[in-house]
């Protein structure tokens, strides 16, 4: 039996963090990514051709990779076709990298129980490609289980909504800015955390056929977490909120800002992950305690200048 595991996104993040997870735990791994470096795979999956050639003689798939931020409703679920096409030729397993758009605005902990209920762009295109892994797996196409996080950070972790704003702000003594309430709860993902979960997930098949909330520890308010990050950086420095009105003035000039808009409901009120039913199944996890996890993303952040 084939032991090969394939990292769709291996140049990304979570798709590195997978990558270096499974190569930890002694399994062979194929770095997929469309512009491959030495020791990389170059595969175009959003085409059936680059999803089956990446995909061949694969055991595992981890789906890492995905379309730019403001193309996701009309381009995440042609992409995620592909690669189903691809995970199937292979007679593989799928792990989708998820997240919690799909959900819509929420009161109370977050479970995977909660109907597929957004109704703005983002979330309707993330509960649609949800529904066609899914779907896929009902009908015998591939055997899929989907892990899902919430925000994360990390080592690697730039294009996110904690990395420039918090982590690289503060390792140049700027102000660290919380978009959002900082008074609420936030789960907050820690990178190699969510990949030792995803992990988790590839290598256990009774995952399959259903969507999971990896993880977590107990959820910070903005204000807790920015706190924790300066005790990191070992300096009393500025902490700030990003309100509503000022993410609508800020979005007239960048695009990315003002995408946030339509997900506000995540950052207006708390927002709290339940994994009790991923502890349940697999076991207590062995996670980063926030602090170490904080001081690790900010020393990495101050490498990069």
């Amino acid at each position: 039996m084939t032991d090969l595991h394939v990292v769709l996104g291996a140049t990304g993040a979570v798709g590195a963090a997978v990558a270096a997870e499974l190569a930890a735990r002694g399994h062979r791994v194929r770095a997929v990514s469309r512009n491959a470096g030495p020791g990389g795979f170059a595969a175009d999956v959003t085409t059936p051709e680059g999803a089956a050639a990446a995909c061949e003689g694969a055991a595992v798939v981890y789906q890492c990779a995905q379309p730019p931020y403001a193309d996701w409703p009309a381009e995440f679920p042609g992409f995620t076709d592909a690669v189903l096409s691809g995970v199937a030729a292979a007679g593989a397993r799928l792990v989708m990298a998820d997240n919690l758009y799909m959900y819509g605005p929420v009161r109370g902990p977050l479970t995977e129980a909660l109907p597929y209920a957004a109704r703005n762009p983002k979330g309707r295109a993330r509960a649609e490609v949800a529904k066609l892994i899914l779907d896929a797996h009902r009908e015998g196409r591939v055997r899929a289980t989907l892990g899902r996080a919430s925000d994360y950070f990390g080592p690697g972790g730039r294009s996110t909504i904690l990395g420039p704003n918090v982590f690289a702000a503060a390792a140049a003594g700027r102000t660290a800015r919380w978009v959002g309430d900082m008074d609420v709860l936030h789960t907050v993902s820690y990178l190699p955390d969510v990949a030792a979960g995803l992990v988790t997930l590839g290598e256990r098949p009774e995952a399959d056929g259903r969507a999971w909330h990896l993880p977590v520890l107990t959820a910070p308010t903005g204000r807790e977490f920015l706190d924790m990050v300066w005790d990191a950086a070992g300096a009393t420095g500025r902490s700030a909120g990003i309100g509503r009105g000022a993410q609508r003035v800020l979005g007239l000039f960048d695009p990315v800002v003002k995408e946030l808009g339509e997900t506000w409901y995540q950052r207006d009120r708390d927002w709290v992950v339940d994994d009790t039913a991923f502890r349940a199944a697999f076991g207590e996890p062995r996670l980063t305690p926030h602090e170490d996890a904080i001081a690790a993303t900010l020393a990495w952040f101050r490498t990069q200048g």
